[in-house]
């Protein structure tokens, strides 16, 4: 008798191991975790890390490695002729990571192939789609708050009354933060006139500067650099100018005002937490890029801080605590910005 009990229990023992050992993985737990235990992230970028966007999620990851969260390496230039797909696939199987993050817009078909193939590693892309089960996160920079203080800024600061904006192209991304600035713009001087051009790529400096130095001929005398290169031609001539996606002062200490900052370190805090605890679900991670977790800040004024007006510093401040509790709300607006005449 006590035989035949050994050997049923020893039998449900086997099969109970069969069932736990086939079980499917849950998203995010397919990568073996790095050193000392470490989630591994792999990034993959489709520009160079100069670029500010990819650069914001980078500095992010790296600050999330030097911390001790997570084990991080990445491919940058990847560009948009079909390497993503190759660049994805060979990081799932070499690399096996917990977690993938990168920009996708112009790869978006490539990402999400790829991470349909892979259910057990988490995927976080910048993209304007949504999310998708089990594993595709999305997610993007959600700046319009800090994109209307930067307007109310520009305006304060122009003399010409004249301000300019230089952006990537009029997609939802860039166009609610376009709309917000000037928005702001317009709380600060209602009769401010504004210069919008777009250089239709996501990273072409000469481009943005050319655009830039003509808007400056036009009489614009602060810009915002919503793309790199506009910097080099506000210190080339002169002109204030506001930076993006990270502080951008060390590039013109003298003429960067301040940036419109994008923190993503609350997004991959949130993403490793989730992933570590088996908890992780697809979904739209836009909370984790705005005012409230952190994700968003206008940049400090540093060098050029002396040089404006005690009274616009504190309507700036004002209507950024104003964001913070609540009782002032942004607005989304995703159409194509319209310049103001």
């Amino acid at each position: 008798m006590a035989k035949k009990l050994l050997y049923i229990a020893v039998s449900m023992l086997i099969v109970l191991t069969m069932v736990v050992g086939c079980a499917p993985k849950a998203a995010g737990t397919g990568g073996t975790t790095g050193e000392a235990g470490k989630i591994k992230v792999f990034g993959a970028f489709a520009t160079p890390i100069e670029e500010p966007w990819d650069g914001a999620v980078h500095g992010a990851l790296l600050k999330a490695q030097e911390n001790g969260l997570i084990e991080y390496t990445y491919t940058e230039n990847i560009g948009y002729a079909g390497d993503m797909e190759r660049v994805l696939r060979e990081a799932c199987e070499q690399e096996k990571p917990d977690i993938i993050v990168g920009d996708s817009y112009g790869n978006e078909e490539a990402a999400r192939r790829v991470a349909a193939d892979y259910p057990e590693i988490a995927f976080a892309f910048g993209s304007g789609g949504g999310p998708v089960d089990p594993n595709f996160s999305v997610f993007d920079n959600w700046l319009q708050e800090a994109g209307y203080l930067a307007g109310m800024l520009a305006a304060g600061m122009s003399e010409s009354g004249i301000v300019g904006i230089v952006a990537a192209q009029p997609v939802p991304e860039v166009n609610r933060i376009v709309n917000a600035f000037q928005e702001g713009a317009l709380e600060v001087n209602p009769d401010i006139k504004t210069k919008i051009s777009y250089i239709n790529s996501w990273f072409d400096p000469a481009a943005a500067k050319e655009a830039a130095l003509a808007q400056i001929a036009q009489g614009a005398d602060v810009l915002y650099a919503e793309r790199y290169g506009v910097i080099d031609a506000a210190k080339e001539k002169g002109v204030y100018a506001i930076g993006m996606m990270v502080d951008q002062y060390e590039q013109a200490p003298e003429y960067v005002l301040s940036s419109v900052a994008w923190d993503w370190y609350p997004t991959i805090e949130y993403l490793v937490k989730t992933v570590s605890a088996g908890a992780y679900t697809a979904q739209d991670l836009k909370d984790f890029s705005m005012f409230a977790k952190g994700g968003a800040f206008l940049a400090p004024y540093h060098d050029t801080e002396s040089k404006i007006p005690t009274s616009l510093k504190d309507l700036v401040e004002a209507k950024e605590e104003a964001i913070r509790n609540g009782s002032f709300r942004v607005n989304i607006n995703d159409t194509a910005p319209v310049p103001i005449e």
